[in-house]
């Protein structure tokens, strides 16, 4: 009878073991369901990387009316979000440690020139007949706003003759050179345009525009890290360097200064002798 007693209750604690476990699978499952489907909502709402880089990517294809050319072109902005989707995905592809992610952020960044540049990448694919396009700055305007902005700097490569594919960057100024200002700062787009006049592919249809929507852009996304730590130190350097160049030119001018005052000093203490 106590054998019969212990084993009833033997079977008791261990079906009430086994009921807790059951439940607390079940709540742990369901936590886990309802982290995932977050983690979902989430990607959907932010875009892969692959979105993220078409976002900031515009691509056009013109045809001159007899055929004789056509010119595909693929414009891409390098907003901040941008760059960073595009480290994120060469490190995955890639299979990149963070030190090596890092590193490629770094060089990237520095190239690009962010503090001091608005960049844009351009390919373009010609086939047919060839394309001249030099000069080639003068093809491109930047538009914020109502204010216009030339080409800082571009691959010199565009000038030359242009068949099959070419590709290369072009920088536009980020301060305005009157005011000194961001020339983002409060900006809700910017619009770049390329004069029609650039191909013959492209005359019919007039000047090539694209938009971008840069309130949608997350500047902050270039976060912290090795590579942004590496660049304000670059940056902080080169102040360094321009301070103390100006700090020798206001020497040599104070030096300039003392000398002159010497010898007028010297000339009154003269006369006031006689």
């Amino acid at each position: 009878m106590r054998n019969m007693m212990r084993d009833t209750m033997k079977d008791k604690k261990f079906l009430g073991t086994r009921s807790f476990r059951v439940k607390s699978f079940g709540t742990s499952c369901g936590g886990w369901a309802l982290l995932l489907c977050l983690i979902c909502l989430a990607s959907r709402a932010w875009g892969s990387d692959a979105d993220i880089l078409a976002r900031w990517t515009k691509t056009n294809t013109f045809n001159e009316r007899s055929g004789l050319q056509t010119v595909a072109l693929k414009v891409t902005y390098y907003s901040g979000e941008y760059v960073e989707a595009l480290v994120r995905s060469e490190a995955e592809k890639n299979l990149w440690t963070q030190d090596e992610m890092e590193n490629y952020k770094y060089t990237l960044l520095k190239s690009l020139n962010l503090h001091d540049s608005i960049a844009f990448h351009i390919d373009l694919y010609v086939t047919g007949v060839p394309m001249y396009a030099q000069p080639f700055d003068r093809h491109l305007t930047l538009f914020v706003g109502k204010q216009r902005y030339s080409p800082s700097d571009y691959d010199k490569r565009f000038n030359f003759k242009i068949s099959g594919q070419r590709d290369g960057m072009v920088f536009f100024p980020r301060y305005d050179p009157k005011t000194g200002k961001d020339i983002l700062a409060g900006a809700k787009d910017i619009r770049l345009i390329l004069n029609g006049s650039v191909s013959q592919a492209t005359t019919a249809g007039g000047d090539v525009r694209w938009v971008w929507d840069i309130t949608k852009d997350n500047p902050e996304a270039l976060g912290a890290g090795k590579a942004m730590d590496r660049l304000e130190l670059d940056r902080l350097i080169k102040r360094m360097e321009k301070l103390n160049q100006e700090r020798q030119g206001l020497q040599t001018q104070i030096d300039a200064i003392d000398q002159e005052l010497g010898e007028v000093q010297s000339r009154v203490d003269e006369l006031q002798t006689r």
